[in-house]
């Protein structure tokens, strides 16, 4: 559990048809993440009791004095540096969402086009945040938790996102990079792309009812790449 495992699906009927697809084909694939303690919560002792105390009594049964006791630290060590337990969940969902986007990320570095990089890293990133042992706890238990997230801000880890795919889109348009990516504003092709996705993950409880079985990310990874693939 103490550490990010990472696995192809090794359903035969997937790989099989993996197999049959054209080169050219989106890889209907994605690779999945099992989630555990990222190192920088386990080199933490708050964000360790934090994570901790999630998954062992939810958000709402959380405080900030357990969170101490279970660290070994004093109320006001934590208090000082979280004013409310809002902004300590807060500094955990980046730690955690912020791993799992730098490893998506480099697993599908070796793509050969900007475009591809970007649509399965979209798709990989909500697979792994859906199966993250935490984003699991707070959506089956405290998703009000997550509202401010969905209908009033966006986080420290959204707005990360935003910026990493701005940077894979221009990487990937004609007149800066290598064509594989339509012309069009970074800026809101980013959020476009963010918008979508973070929908799969927030309704993942939803959607596994529907698909137990997780084909719906490589529709994800379809649709990303075909929203981002040039107009000939």
């Amino acid at each position: 559990m103490l550490s990010q495992r990472l696995s192809n699906p090794s359903d035969e009927s997937l790989q099989n048809d993996h197999e049959d697809r054209p080169s050219n084909a989106v890889d209907a694939t994605p690779r999945s993440v099992v989630g555990a303690p990222s190192p920088d919560t386990l080199s933490d002792p708050v964000l360790r009791a934090t994570y901790d105390s999630i998954l062992e009594v939810g958000v709402r049964r959380t405080t900030l004095a357990d969170v101490a006791r279970r660290a070994g630290l004093s109320r006001m060590t934590v208090y000082r540096k979280y004013d409310d337990l809002q902004r300590l969940l807060s500094a955990l969902l980046t730690v955690e969402l912020a791993h799992l986007l730098d490893e998506t990320i480099t697993r599908n570095a070796n793509r050969p086009t900007q475009r591809e990089q970007l649509a399965h890293t979209a798709s990989d990133t909500c697979a792994a945040l859906a199966a993250h042992p935490i984003m699991q706890r707070v959506l089956a238990v405290d998703p009000e938790a997550l509202l401010p997230l969905i209908v009033d801000r966006l986080g420290s880890t959204q707005v990360r996102a935003l910026e990493l795919m701005r940077e894979s889109i221009i990487a990937g348009q004609s007149d800066t990079g290598d064509g594989s990516v339509k012309a069009g504003d970074p800026d809101l092709m980013a959020l476009t792309i963010v918008a979508t996705a973070q929908s799969f993950v927030f309704s993942q409880r939803a959607i596994a009812n529907a698909d137990p079985l997780g084909h719906i990310y490589p529709e994800l990874t379809a649709m990303v790449d075909g929203y981002l693939r040039p107009v000939s």
